[in-house]
């Protein structure tokens, strides 16, 4: 986790204490079902959570223990019983290590998804209210980088609205689907502990048993987890994008806040760059990068081998982080995103009305030209003026074969900018609903 790129909320969530706590917890719950069921004695799961709950665990010994063990889990119940006292024999009895560690990371996974859907849902505040401030204002279309038919700037932020609500039912999805519980045994099997502590540990931490396992919880739930993660990263790129073309000098239709004091370049001090929009394609590739060892993880040798884990301990919180980090700074992009409708005019004005070539083209067939002889009448007055010869409008009102099926208000007609925004509320219902 680069400092840099890091928010303190996510960042807690893979601390070592974070984790160790998590590691007792499912120990202490497996403990107090052992205990109900009569394996172990009742008052030795207590004096287990007496002595040890709320305890700071000391990270430094833990590192030491594990030095000479070579085996994190052995590390930590090793200085679990420092702490608990001869009753921590009755810790871990009939587990394995990954019943601990793949259930924590699971618990992690889970807390980590929290935190995105809530800064989806700041993304989706700020585009929905930047959206309808600018539901009507008129704006290029472009298709190939070429201008194309007019749209509003509404509409595009209401693309991007529609996009990361979907972003956030995956989400919800994915999390749903990484939260199980993994309390079997040394291959999954349940020989030396019962289901039933499986049962109770998965309730306490907010997660459901796992249907079955090996030694370890299938990863093809965490492969969907992360992969989840890049396409929601690339959601990001793609409004990242946007802006970045917009704020070009030859277009600067938007461009992001540009605050008191700060310098866009160390050489050239008139230099407003597009920064956060560049900085979040850079994280979003980062992001995506993740999905793929996670991928990986899938196949491993037989009941499990742990060319996962050095991964894991990667990727679960970089990902994590690293999109964390992008939705915040994207949510805080569009917020104070600065917006110039006049430059949007401006663009729009262009190609002298070039951009309503296909209204030309539509009201030259419904008044009898052939689709194939429209096109051409309607290309060979557009070319002239697509390099910076003569006025569209005038061009056809000169052309005899339009005339034969156009009057000059026919033609006029077809300049008309707001016909392209008839159903503009009609998209806005679909994407918003009623509002």
């Amino acid at each position: 986790m680069i400092p840099r790129y890091t928010r303190p909320e996510m960042a807690s969530i893979w601390e070592p204490q974070t984790r160790f706590k998590i590691w007792f917890e499912i120990e202490a719950h497996a403990a107090d079902a052992l205990a109900e069921i009569g394996t172990i004695p009742k008052e030795a799961a207590k004096t287990i959570w007496a002595k040890a709950k709320g305890a700071t665990f000391d990270v430094a010994r833990i590192d030491e223990i594990e030095r000479e063990t070579k085996h994190d889990v052995i590390a930590f119940l090793t200085h679990l019983a420092e702490i608990v006292g001869p009753e921590a024999r009755f810790v871990h009895q009939g587990m394995t290590s990954s019943d601990v560690l793949d259930t924590c990371l699971n618990v992690q996974l889970t807390r980590a998804a929290d935190l995105l859907i809530s800064d989806i849902d700041k993304v989706l505040a700020a585009l929905k209210k930047r959206a309808f401030e600018h539901k009507m204002t008129p704006t290029i279309g472009r298709s190939h980088g070429i201008h194309a038919e007019p749209v509003t700037f509404g509409l595009k932020l209401a693309y991007a609205y529609a996009e990361f609500s979907r972003a956030r039912e995956r989400l919800v999805t994915a999390r749903k689907e990484v939260a199980t519980c993994a309390i079997s045994g040394a291959v999954g099997t349940f020989a030396q502990i019962d289901p039933r502590v499986e049962e109770h540990v998965a309730k306490a931490m907010g997660l459901v048993p796992e249907p079955i396992s090996t030694q370890v919880i299938p990863r093809d739930r965490h492969a969907m987890y992360f992969a989840t993660l890049g396409v929601i990263a690339s959601s990001v790129e793609r409004l990242s994008i946007e802006i970045r073309h917009l704020q070009r000098t030859e277009v600067l239709e938007a461009e992001e806040f540009f605050s008191e004091g700060q310098k866009g370049s160390s050489a050239m001090p008139h230099k407003r760059n597009p920064v956060l929009s560049e900085n979040l394609t850079g994280l979003s590739r980062m992001v995506r990068a993740y999905a793929m060892p996670a991928m990986e993880n899938v196949a491993l040798w037989h009941e499990r081998d742990i060319s996962h884990s050095s991964a894991e301990r990667m990727i679960g919180p970089d990902a994590t982080v690293t999109l964390d980090f992008a939705l915040m700074r994207l949510a805080g992009l569009v917020e104070k995103l600065l917006v110039y409708p006049a430059n949007m005019q401006k663009n729009l004005d262009r190609l002298g009305g070039l951009v309503h070539s296909q209204r030309l083209l539509i009201a030259l067939t419904q008044k009898g030209a052939s689709r194939e002889d429209a096109y051409k009448y309607v290309q060979r007055n557009a070319m002239p003026v697509w390099r910076g010869e003569g006025d569209f409008q005038t061009l056809l009102k000169k052309d005899p074969d339009v005339k034969k099926h156009l009057t000059d208000a026919d033609i006029e007609e077809q300049f008309d900018l707001g016909y392209h925004f008839k159903h503009v509320d009609t998209i806005f219902r679909r994407v918003f609903g009623e509002s």
